[in-house]
């Protein structure tokens, strides 16, 4: 913590709201092409602002990556990475105010991607900004590594990241997303889950029918629901021959960790209107599948006549999306081919599979100096000890980017329990952001001061 870095953010908390608000009036969502370049263009003219630079546009053959790199005092090196892209505002009537138009009220800045990932992104920025205006050598070197497809699923990054190993390459990566508890403690994350999305495809007539050749026809609908049916029981135990065999254990570790993670179960349960969770788990076993289990789940189903009234159709064609949430160890190219082989065993050999994306789960042990340096800050700027989260259960292109070039990542951030993201009414508080500025800057000290630390002790 550095009272003068603090102050001058402090000072200038309304320049660095106007930095946030500019950038989530641009509609950069990478899905539709909307908003791409101009997002790019901004980030220009806000490096240049802020530090006199103009980033690189490194090429991928999707959206670019805009890169820069800012000198300091030792030779270690710590990158942030973030994502300019965001989800498309759908449903649109949902949204109390536009969602390219940020509106702060009740504390809170409401707009599209402000908590996903827009918010950390500009406060990573303001941080670097404030450590130089205030006069201090920045104790590393600092690196920004903000990609345009995350929300499409970083399809470009693989490729990117072995064709710029080398500027990719630091001691610690902070991640992009972070977020507070319910009851305001920080959360530290660990890692991610990897990710199989598919599409599995059925074609039958060439037509659709009236619904009275059902008794002759087949159903591609039918059939694409008994293929559902096969893939997972009714004790939420996937049936994919092989699905498990790759888990990694859990260690006593990750059992110390996962001990210590708190998870707010009534507060979870109320703010979703539900009774319990599934299977009616509770405690450890409820948190110990949140976090180290993989999944298969049903993300939307697509076939026939669904609009208001009826319509008696024996549809020709029907499709369902799928994620698999896979965990360490759990190679997603793997589970694709079992997946394949299963469907096949069950004579479903005419479904077909379209690989949507992929990518694997990614952990980082927490005797690392950029753990250690997020779980200092977190507890120097609250009074709350922070939620170490060993494995989120959610998805990133974390292993590509960091794991698989040795890199150690984990994340912290400006985001809170209902943030919404990916959803109407995305949100942050603003003093939530404002501090996320401070805790990002004193990172960059307490993460050099890490490695300090083991050289003494070395």
């Amino acid at each position: 913590m550095n009272t003068k870095i603090d102050e001058f953010i402090e000072e200038n908390r309304e320049l660095y709201i106007k930095w946030l608000t500019e950038f989530c009036r641009i509609p950069s969502v990478a899905a539709q092409n909307r908003g791409m370049e101009d997002a790019v263009s901004y980030l220009d003219d806000l490096f240049e602002e802020a530090f006199s630079i103009t980033p690189e546009k490194l090429p991928t053959k999707g959206f670019p990556v805009v890169y820069a790199e800012l000198e300091g005092k030792s030779d270690k090196i710590l990158s942030f990475y973030n994502h300019y892209d965001v989800q498309p505002e759908d449903p649109i009537e949902l949204w109390k105010s536009p969602a390219f138009e940020p509106d702060i009220r009740d504390g809170k800045i409401f707009a599209r991607g402000v908590a996903d990932n827009k918010g950390n992104l500009i406060a990573r920025i303001a941080a670097i900004h404030a450590i130089k205006q205030v006069g201090l050598e920045l104790p590393v070197d600092v690196k920004f590594i903000f990609e345009g497809e995350e929300e499409i699923g970083s399809l470009n990054l693989p490729a990117f990241a072995k064709e710029y190993a080398e500027k990719i390459h630091a001691d610690g990566c902070v991640w992009e997303f972070g977020y507070r508890d319910a009851d305001g403690a920080l959360q530290v994350s660990l890692g991610v889950k990897g990710m199989l999305y598919v599409e599995l495809s059925v074609e039958a007539a060439n037509t659709d029918l009236h619904s009275a050749q059902a008794a002759i026809i087949e159903s591609p609908v039918w059939k694409l629901v008994w293929a559902l049916n096969t893939l997972k029981d009714q004790k939420e135990r996937i049936t994919i021959p092989g699905f498990y065999d790759d888990v990694e254990s859990i260690t006593q570790l990750d059992e110390e960790m996962l001990a210590h993670y708190r998870l707010d179960e009534a507060e979870t349960l109320n703010k979703l209107g539900i009774e319990g969770f599934l299977l009616n788990l509770e405690g450890m076993a409820l948190k110990r599948k949140h976090l180290f289990e993989p999944t298969c789940n049903i993300c939307g189903i697509f076939s026939g006549y669904i609009g208001e009234g009826t319509k008696t159709v024996l549809p020709s064609s029907a499709t369902a999306k799928l994620d698999f949430r896979l965990v360490p160890g759990q190679d997603p190219e793997k589970i694709l081919l079992q997946l394949r082989q299963h469907l096949n065993n069950q004579g479903f050999e005419d479904i077909t599979i379209k690989v949507t994306s992929s990518e694997r789960a990614a952990r980082t042990i927490p005797d690392r100096e950029i753990v250690k340096a997020m779980i200092e800050v977190a507890n120097q700027y609250s009074d709350k000890k922070p939620n170490i989260v060993p494995n989120t259960p959610g998805t990133g292109p974390m292993y590509e980017l960091c794991q698989a070039l040795g890199i150690p990542s984990a994340s912290f951030g400006v985001g809170n329990f209902e943030s919404n993201n990916h959803a109407p009414n995305e949100n942050i508080y603003v003093d939530d952001y404002i501090e996320g500025i401070k805790m990002a800057a004193a990172l960059v000290f307490e993460f050099s001061r890490q490695y300090d630390k083991q050289g003494s002790v070395g």
